[in-house]
């Protein structure tokens, strides 16, 4: 239970940094550089994609074993766009605005490359709730990115957050920078927010040789980090498939790699 509970939340976490779908993906960046000239946009856009996800990895991951492999795509087209076109009466009904504002991006949804990816690669082949955590994990992650390119552009390049206007935009004082509401300063804002989430991704994500070096894997490696859980290991606990290593078990000169010996120099 504690294995498939880490499962689930990885799956949920991994689309927030580790796969975020636009920042490291680098998918649906059409519609992320088109709306996200306002924070608000780029809220709305992002919730009703994690609708369409989420509704559409359940139907599909609940219906995998029925859908034939000669039509998958052309069924699971036809399910997204039967969620897509619920979501646009939606905001047609209740939020006009920002319907109008989303445009044409709404029925985009239908072919959005996130969401036929994640209905391809993971709901097809994996059960309902790792679906939906998938979806969700995903979603907030694409959500997150969209608010995060449109709060930044919409208070650089016109002075406001959702709409309020920031205290240090005033007459003769700051000014908001226009370009930021242009397609230029999008396409700016994106590539350094993806320096920024591949330099996150190094820093948290990376496996570096000397953090995964020990002698069970490895029965070379010689070095005190290697030695130090293999004498401690022998101490707390007897009869461990560790291997216990005493201190004296290896020479000195060999714990420090490219190091002579004193004997070998003065043989020299």
């Amino acid at each position: 239970m504690a294995n498939k509970n880490k499962s689930l939340s990885y799956e949920f976490i991994k689309g927030i940094v580790k796969e975020n779908p636009l920042f490291v993906l680098v998918l649906g960046t059409c519609p992320a550089l088109a709306v996200t000239t306002s924070a608000i946009n780029g809220l709305g856009m992002g919730v009703a994609f994690t609708f369409v996800l989420l509704m559409s990895n359940v139907v599909i991951s609940a219906l995998r074993k029925v859908i034939p492999d000669s039509v998958r795509i052309p069924a699971y087209i036809t399910i997204i766009a039967s969620l897509v076109t619920i979501v646009q009466f939606l905001l047609k009904a209740y939020t006009p605005e920002l319907d109008q504002s989303l445009g044409i991006f709404i029925p985009l949804i239908t072919v959005n490359c996130i969401i036929l990816g994640r209905a391809e690669a993971f709901a097809n082949r994996n059960g309902i709730l790792a679906s939906i955590m998938d979806a969700l994990g995903m979603g907030v992650g694409f959500t997150l990115a969209l608010l995060l390119m449109g709060g930044l552009r919409e208070i650089l390049g016109f002075g406001t957050f959702f709409g309020l206007q920031m205290p240090w935009i005033s007459e003769g004082g700051l000014q908001p920078i226009g370009i930021f509401g242009l397609p230029a300063g999008g396409f700016a804002i994106f590539g350094v927010l993806v320096a920024l989430f591949n330099k996150l991704n190094h820093l948290w994500y990376s496996r570096k040789p000397d953090d995964i070096m020990d002698r069970r894997n490895y029965p070379g490696s010689i070095s005190e980090r290697t030695d130090a859980p293999f004498v401690a290991a022998s101490a707390a606990s007897e009869g461990s498939e560790a291997v216990a290593i005493s201190e004296g078990s290896v020479p000195e000169p060999m714990t420090k790699p490219g190091e002579r010996s004193s004997s070998s120099s003065d043989k020299d």
